[in-house]
């Protein structure tokens, strides 16, 4: 008689630790950082290589 407590004790430990489905992995965000250049100089270049050419 223990022998069948034992056993349905550990058939019923056993069948709830794999109930249900694991989780998705939790990925974390990708941060993307774009550098942008500032256009204030490109109008200077094409004038300074115009004048040194000269």
């Amino acid at each position: 008689m223990k022998k069948l407590a034992l056993a349905a004790a550990l058939t019923v430990a056993a069948s709830t630790a794999f109930a249900g489905n694991p989780l998705p992995p939790i990925m974390d965000d990708v941060v993307v950082v774009e550098e942008t250049t500032s256009s204030s100089g490109g109008g200077l270049l094409i004038p300074l290589l115009l004048a040194a050419a000269r």
